[in-house]
């Protein structure tokens, strides 16, 4: 079994060729800046460049493939065609079976992120290609600028209210990903992936306190009160916008579902808060 991932330069897709290469699997990792995959060629994967933006890359990075795990892009906005040209050159080259990364619960949320995966998942459908799709929750990594803020002031602001997040870390979803593809009875499948435990923002940090050694406490404004400090910050209006998005989202419990699906996945619990905080933490230059 020959297995393509895209995205290789990325923290998750990185993460999912090491746990393929650890499983003895014939791993392809792709990504843009092959000169960033050296260390995975050292180990044993073969290196390709893959450009959505290039068809005739991915067309050559994805001949002979059985399997694709398609991670999604990062160009918010960019998504669909991105993710449409690689369906494509998926189905072009023979590949059987498409694992995609995806959003949680993307065909009935309002998350602010789902739309583009949503849209994904019903091109990965009419595809006729064999798929999986792995509804990712939130990552706890996406939580280092948090802890950022909370090192500086003791404090982390938002509007999230008492909404829960039932995040996990990357490496989890990773050995859920490496779970689907070297085990049976997954093809056709969508799973809702996510951490053991939903936990509030006074929960984050109290995590934060842990792993930072100082008080930090939870600070809940109006949306318009943390567009107006994050735009002081320097933050321009579409991040900023973003993320008071997110925050409502969350508020209105729109990542709060935690499954237990990925540990059974993975055979094990998933990585709790703090624990994935501090690793995050201890990684960030």
């Amino acid at each position: 079994m020959s297995v393509v991932v895209t995205g290789a330069t990325g923290h998750l897709g990185r993460l999912v060729v090491e746990g393929l290469l650890d499983a003895g699997v014939d791993v392809v990792a792709g990504g843009r800046r092959t000169e960033r995959l050296a260390d995975l060629a050292a180990r044993g994967a073969r290196v390709a460049e893959v450009d959505y933006d290039r068809p005739a890359t991915l067309a050559a990075a994805f001949a002979g493939a059985d399997t694709v795990v398609l991670v999604s892009g990062s160009e918010v906005g960019r998504r669909v065609a991105q993710h449409g040209a690689a369906i494509g050159a998926a189905r072009a080259a023979g590949v059987r079976r498409v694992v995609y990364t995806s959003a949680p619960h993307a065909d009935t949320s309002a998350l602010v992120l789902a739309p583009e995966h949503k849209a994904t998942e019903e091109l990965l459908a009419a595809s006729g290609l064999v798929t999986t799709v792995l509804r990712n929750n939130w990552y706890t990594e996406n939580y280092v600028p948090t802890l950022r803020q909370a090192a500086a002031t003791g404090e982390i602001v938002g509007s999230a209210g008492r909404g829960r997040v039932a995040s996990a870390s990357r490496a989890d979803y990773a050995a859920g990903a490496v779970a689907v593809v070297t085990g049976d009875g997954h093809d056709g499948a969508t799973y809702e992936l996510s951490g053991d435990h939903a936990w509030t923002h006074d929960e984050l940090a109290a995590a934060a306190s842990q792993v930072l050694g100082r008080d930090v406490a939870y600070r809940e404004v109006t949306p318009d009160e943390q567009r107006a400090g994050l735009l002081a910050a320097g933050l321009d209006e579409g991040t900023a916008g973003f993320l008071v998005a997110l925050d409502q989202d969350i508020a209105a419990g729109r990542l709060a579902d935690a499954t237990d699906t990925l540990r059974t996945l993975v055979g094990r619990p998933t990585t709790p808060l703090a624990e994935g905080l501090a690793a995050a933490w201890s990684a960030t230059p």
